[in-house]
């Protein structure tokens, strides 16, 4: 039995390669955005905490 990969033609299985590469390049946008948003934020209630709120 054929698996679904082995019945793509290859210039198929190299698109979905790119689709996936610009998939982990979106989610990871979407972390460093997420961190670069969040950090001051966080930074500031460890700052509240370690000096007793």
């Amino acid at each position: 039995m054929r698996t679904q990969a082995q019945c793509r033609p290859d210039h198929e299985r190299g698109a979905t390669a790119v689709e996936y590469a610009l998939f982990v390049a979106l989610i990871a946008g979407v972390i460093v955005t997420t961190i670069l948003a969040l950090g001051p934020i966080v930074a500031g209630l460890y700052t509240a905490a370690s000096q007793g709120w």
